[in-house]
Formats: structure tokens, C-alpha cells, sequence
């Protein structure tokens, strides 16, 4: 997969492209059927397959910290969407000029003069342009009377009759019900980052933490949770508090883990850590022993919750 970012980088492909667009927060089963739509597209035409997305995302872009909580980094995107097999992904810095394109101009200046843009595929809920001004139909009307390109909508993609959205996601991880995220997901709901360098308190109590700055506006988890990460050949158990972490008087958002059993140095690193169950509220302790016992207490919790899950797991791969 090619990446480009940057409007000025990105050059009309010659056999133009089969492409989507959108915000694609979260990377759920929705967005990965309209992924394999493209590429079946892509196939049958001949020409490349092609994801754009923006940065910062329009909401953010618009309502700032009243944004709402952001699932996937930019990151992340890649990541995931390498995984998916396309062959471009391009990302446009969303601002002002990009902004006051009116939903023709959005056409005729970006999807034809920077994409050449041979078949889209979008969502049901796609607006795009000026105020929003334009849709599905907009799209549909215009190609059919230029001949430039085709246009196809993606149906809903539903899981027990609910329609799989990113608004959907961030309301169930709000309300702590993440296996109906996970389900809508695909896979557990991640948080990846760099490792960085914290207060150290963790090691004086004998809990040494790996700390990871949360690049989001708003996130969409707090509190204590079991979890795990891939590291090198091997997953790592742990449980870890997302928050401002009260007792230590902190303010930045932060994930905190504390992997059993492991002792290497993860500084610089970054790494993907997958939320797999929640243990309870953060809340501010008095003291640091209290803390210490209340981690202790964590740490029981976490062993239980991943030994239950990968029971279930072994269960259902008998045969």
C-alpha cells in the first residue's frame, strides 16, 4: 500500500481509480465491507484501489474539544487499513479552503483534478462539500451526466438489526459494553501509542507501568481494564488505567499498564494495546499504599477476566 498526505503530493493516477471517502473512525465491519467493495471494483476495471480520509477529522475540525471521542489515530488508520489490501491511501489536511468547496467544485477540483476518479463507492450516510451540500445524488447526477465516473452506495452493514457506525461503537465503549463494540469492530477495541517516560511511581510501589500519551482529543475509554499486547513473538497480559490518573495528581489523558511477569525496558517503543475487559471506575486514593492495594486487587481482577477468555476461546475450538 502507498501512503500519501498532503494535497500537494498526490498527482491523477493514469488508469484512475476505484475509490471511497470518508471519515473511516474506527475501521469496523461497515468500513471493511465498503474496503472490499472498492477492491472487487478495482478488480473488474483495471484500475487501482483507493481510500481517502482527512486529518483532522471534519467534527474535530469544526467542534474542536467538543468533538466526539475519537477511535483510531491517524496511526492507527494506516495500520489497519494496510491490513486490507488496497493500494493507495491518501490523506488530505482538512481546513478552511478545502472546507468552502461547494459540493461541485469538491467534484470537479479534488475527486476528478487530484484522483481522476473512474467508480466511487460510498457510505449511505456520505455528505460531502460546502454545508454538507452534497450526496449520493449530487455524486450520481453529475456522473451521469459528464460520463466521468460511476457511483455505487454501500448498504448498512448491521449486526442483530442495528446499523454498525462509529457512533454506535463509541456509545456501547462509553457504557462499558465491549463485547458489542468488539463485535461491531471486528476484532477488541485497540489503543495504540509510544511507550514514554512517566513519574516512575509505579516501580517504588512495585508496580512499574508502561506509559502511552493519548493522542486524542477525547478518548473514548476511562478506567481500569484487563488487556493485552502483542510484543515481539509473545502477548503480554496486564491491566491498565486510562485516565488523568487522580491519586498522582495528573491532568494529560495517559494509559498506564502494568504487564505481569515482564521486566524488559519498552521505552520508545510503540505498541498496540487491545481493552478486553472493564474492572472498574479510576477514582482517587488517599495514600499510595491504598493504591498499592487497590492494584493488587486490579491485578486479580485482570487474571480472571483474560483466564475466563481464553477459556472460552479454548472451548470453542474443540472439535
Amino acid at each position: 500500500m502507498k501512503f500519501l498526505r498532503g494535497i500537494l503530493n498526490i498527482t491523477p493516477l493514469e488508469k484512475g481509480c476505484v475509490l471511497t471517502l470518508g471519515n473511516f473512525d474506527g475501521i469496523h465491519l461497515g468500513h471493511q465491507k465498503i474496503v472490499e467493495t472498492v477492491k472487487m471494483k478495482s478488480t473488474e476495471l483495471g484500475a487501482p484501489s483507493a481510500v481517502l480520509f482527512f486529518e483532522p477529522q471534519p467534527r474535530e475540525y469544526f467542534a474542536h474539544e467538543k468533538s466526539p471521542a475519537r477511535l483510531t489515530t491517524l496511526h492507527e488508520k494506516y495500520r489497519f487499513m494496510s491490513s486490507l489490501g488496497i493500494d493507495y491511501l491518501y490523506c488530505l489536511r482538512f481546513s478552511n479552503l478545502l472546507s468552502d468547496l461547494g459540493a461541485e467544485e469538491f467534484i470537479e477540483r479534488i475527486l476528478i483534478g487530484k484522483f481522476n476518479v473512474r467508480h466511487l463507492v460510498i457510505g449511505d450516510d456520505f455528505r460531502f462539500g460546502r454545508g454538507r451540500g452534497g450526496s449520493y445524488e449530487t455524486l450520481l447526477q453529475y456522473g451521469r451526466d459528464t460520463g466521468r465516473f460511476t457511483v455505487q452506495k454501500s448498504p448498512s452493514f448491521t449486526i442483530d438489526g442495528l446499523r454498525v457506525s462509529s457512533t454506535l461503537i463509541r456509545k456501547a465503549l462509553a457504557e462499558d459494553r465491549l463485547d458489542q463494540a468488539r463485535a461491531m469492530l471486528g476484532r477488541y477495541y485497540s489503543i495504540s501509542g509510544k511507550v514514554v517516560h512517566g513519574q516512575q511511581i509505579g516501580r517504588t510501589i512495585g508496580f512499574p507501568t508502561a506509559n502511552i500519551s493519548l493522542n486524542r482529543i477525547v478518548t473514548p475509554v476511562s478506567g481500569v481494564y484487563a488487556v493485552t499486547a502483542d510484543f515481539e513473538d509473545r502477548q503480554l497480559l496486564g491491566v491498565a488505567n486510562i485516565g488523568t490518573r487522580p491519586t498522582l495528581a495528573g491532568q494529560e489523558p495517559r494509559l498506564e499498564v502494568f504487564f505481569f511477569n515482564f521486566h524488559d525496558n519498552l521505552y520508545g517503543r510503540r505498541m498496540t494495546v487491545q481493552i478486553r475487559g472493564k474492572i472498574r471506575e479510576e477514582q482517587k486514593f488517599s495514600s499510595l499504599d491504598q493504591l498499592k492495594q487497590q492494584i493488587e486487587q486490579d491485578k486479580l481482577a485482570a487474571q480472571e477476566i483474560l483466564a475466563k477468555q481464553a477459556l472460552g476461546r479454548d472451548l470453542h475450538s474443540c472439535p
